[in-house]
């Protein structure tokens, strides 16, 4: 296999797995469009309103939650396979279910796919790929994400449209009709079935088929897609298994991994409560109170969609010369600055004036390129081989447990403190988080897994030597 096939190779084994990151963002943004059209038909309160954007989080927390066993057990690819089903039923559950409560089950299940791929998904790729471009492929997993959201603003637009021309009340047609938030939710079916389809051609993650003895099948999937000879990998992955054999939860509690640790809960709960999810979630609720229509609120969140995802382009440009700590730092300066900004053009009731477009644009610009894939990159980097799964689950975990409560939260903000004290609120946690970037976030662009790995242990001896 030349290089060229190689890198051909790692691609496509990366955009079928990211595919799980397309459905997480497709369910993540195609309830803006679903919230307002349930809430008028069964007239929720703002607590149930809140549970009915949380219900898929409950389930995110449930899936996560087993994520890191099932990963570390079974491998990455099984989990995967398990999570295409749930996203499929999901889906059609969704659509079909005849009551409200049948629908949020239905979503629940859903959550559970989603909670494990969100772990699974960069675990997977940060381990197949070569360490000079891992931070790069980490960040497609964002970048379909944020493509999922688009499409789901797309295509919640697009069928609130043709529900408009229509007025037949039965079958199908019910369901792109008469209640077409049904539709909107069901659509995920299609992503779902291909993702299901993909992971049966890709490989396993070759790092834990090392970890399970599986020698042989690992090295020969390592250099099958790397540029590195079969003597490198099999020197590598032999001093990783001779760390990994030592390796257990404690490892993340000794003083060199108490850093890591730290870095893997805060990066994570910091992007939660940046505000993203009260423009994806909350943003036609939002614009619509400003005076703006449902239709045309609905154009603004494509705008806003496809602002979201071009950016991720930066990260995928940028991540792997540039770095993780430069990206970090710049993106939560000026998604502290852009949120305060948007605060006052809700103080000063400037809503329809370009300003607030400009403002919520530059503030998905900033989380685009830094804050909301670099969680991905640097969670699925920093953690021992041995349990990164489960580690990774626990950073995976703080994230959705942190989203459960913005969904939460954002309303009962936007009744109790308006529209513009809640994007300051906000903006203040960004303002921590440029902080705890600049204190504790280490560069790792370059370095392999194994290196990174090393590099907390030599820390936790330095650390052992002052101390004693």
């Amino acid at each position: 296999m030349n290089n060229q096939q190689k890198q051909i190779s790692i691609l496509t084994v990366t955009l079928v797995a990211s595919l799980g990151g397309f459905l997480f963002g497709f369910d993540m943004a195609v309830i803006s469009g679903v919230l307002p059209l349930v809430q008028k038909q069964f007239t929720l309160s703002a607590a149930q309103e809140g549970w009915f954007v949380s219900s898929a989080l409950v389930g995110c927390i449930i899936g996560v939650a087993f994520s890191g066993e099932l990963s570390d057990r079974l491998g990455r690819k099984k989990p995967l396979i398990l999570t295409a089903l749930l996203f499929i039923a999901s889906a059609l559950g969704c659509a079909f279910m005849p009551n409200l409560a049948g629908v949020i089950a239905a979503r629940l299940i859903g959550g559970i796919g989603i909670g494990i791929a969100s772990n699974v998904v960069p675990l997977y790729i940060s381990e197949i790929a070569p360490s000079a471009i891992r931070g790069r492929l980490v960040t497609y997993y964002q970048f379909a994400l944020t493509f999922g959201i688009l499409v789901a603003y797309l295509s919640n637009a697009a069928l609130l449209s043709a529900a408009d021309q229509s007025v037949a009340n039965h079958g199908l047609s019910q369901i792109f009709n008469a209640e077409v938030w049904r539709g909107m939710l069901g659509l995920g079916v299609i992503p779902a079935a291909l993702f299901f389809i993909g992971l049966l051609i890709i490989p396993e993650s070759p790092r834990w088929l090392m970890q399970k003895g599986r020698r042989a099948e690992g090295i020969a999937i390592i250099s099958g897609i790397s540029k590195r000879s079969v003597a490198e990998v099999e020197a590598e992955q032999d001093k990783a298994v001779k760390q990994s054999d030592k390796s257990s939860y404690r490892e993340l509690f000794a003083p060199g991994m108490r850093k890591a640790l730290l870095i893997g809960i805060l990066l994570p709960l910091f992007s939660q409560f940046s505000g993203i999810n009260a423009i994806i979630y909350y943003g036609p609720s939002i614009l619509s109170n400003a005076g703006i229509s449902l239709s045309n609120s609905l154009i603004s969140q494509i705008i806003f969609g496809l602002a979201n995802m071009l950016f991720t382009l930066v990260a995928i440009w940028k991540v792997d010369s540039w770095g993780r700590r430069p990206l970090y730092l710049f993106g939560t300066a000026g998604a502290t600055i852009t949120l305060l900004l948007t605060g006052f053009c809700f103080y000063y009731g400037a809503t329809t004036s370009i300003w607030l477009l400009i403002c919520v644009l530059g503030f998905l610009a900033c989380f685009a390129f830094s804050i909301g894939p670099l969680k991905f990159v640097v969670a699925s980097e920093i953690f021992p081989s041995a349990i990164r799964g489960r580690a990774l689950a626990i950073s995976i975990m703080v994230m959705w447990v942190a989203d459960t409560i913005v969904g939460q939260l954002t309303p009962i903000l936007l009744k109790s403190i308006g529209t513009a004290g809640t994007f300051w609120f906000f903006a203040f946690f960004c303002l921590i988080a440029f902080l705890a970037v600049y204190k504790l976030l280490p560069e790792t662009k370059g370095k392999s897994l194994e290196q990174i790995e090393n590099d907390w242990k030599e820390k936790e001896t330095e650390e052992h030597f002052f101390v004693h």
